[in-house]
């Protein structure tokens, strides 16, 4: 029952799927309201995500949905994680970090959840699976919905008028009054977006350098460092102006290389 979902590379495109389209996807499928990705936590809409793909292995009567402590969260990503190996999943589940509520953690979880329910099924919901029903079933009804209110500290109606930085170096000021609450959580909200998505190209910028890396290394070897076409390729790698691309040199030296080479044979005939 396994699937080749369970080890997708972190280059994948399921891992550039946004946090937009990873709430409509928990929200349509399980009928909720999740408005941030941290609200899930807890694990019990992984839980029931693998339910609704694998109806009946999920024994949902122990899924706590009200879990707010990590304790209690823990417990519903051991039933997760039981469940991966009834079904030989090999996936491990980083629970200190998922219990966090860290946005990016959870968010790369869930991009990893969509693409494997979408391997299982196609991404076509069972049109027997009612959600609410199984949420509810062997315990009494919970509400997922975790509470939207911030901090106390970032709820006071009377706040100063005061200016902060934020840890990405982002300049927020914000003028007292009833609505400054609102308004630092919707900045919080927008820098957490500018986080992921910067942790989003640092991993790109990561994978295609290692590749370049690897081009390099090829071109290093004792076969290969003295042809013609790794000179070429070095040329581009080494070439230090931004502004101006190296390929035309490159290929210059390759042309030169060929014609010596042609010119060569002619001699020798």
């Amino acid at each position: 029952m396994a699937s080749g979902a369970a080890n997708i590379g972190m280059m994948d495109g399921a891992y550039f799927v946004g946090r937009n389209e990873i709430l409509s996807w928990i929200n349509a499928t399980l009928q909720l309201n999740l408005t941030r990705i941290e609200e899930a936590a807890s694990g019990a809409v992984q839980c029931q995500m693998m339910d609704m793909t694998h109806p009946g292995v999920v024994p949902m009567h122990k899924v706590n949905f009200d879990a707010k402590t990590e304790y209690d969260m823990i417990q519903n990503y051991k039933i997760l994680q039981e469940v991966f190996t009834k079904l030989k999943i090999d996936k491990h589940i980083e629970v200190k970090m998922l219990v966090k509520a860290r946005p990016l953690d959870n968010l790369e979880f869930l991009q990893w959840l969509k693409r494997y329910c979408d391997s299982v099924n196609g991404g076509i919901m069972n049109e027997n699976y009612n959600p609410v029903e199984r949420r509810c079933k062997g315990a009494k009804k919970r509400n997922l919905k975790v509470s939207q209110k911030g901090p106390k500290s970032l709820q006071a109606s009377d706040l100063p008028n005061h200016s902060s930085v934020d840890g990405t170096g982002i300049h927020i000021s914000v003028s007292g009054g009833a609505n400054s609450g609102g308004q630092i959580q919707a900045l919080t909200e927008q820098i957490q977006d500018l986080k992921l998505s910067v942790d989003q190209l640092e991993k790109e910028r990561e994978f295609y350098f290692a590749k370049l890396r690897d081009i390099e290394i090829l071109c290093q070897s004792p076969e290969l460092e003295k042809l013609p076409v790794a000179d070429a390729i070095r040329k581009i790698l080494y070439a230090a102006d931004a502004k101006e691309s190296a390929l035309a040199e490159a290929q210059e030296l390759l042309t030169t290389a060929m014609n010596a080479v042609v010119g060569g044979d002619g001699d020798s005939d």
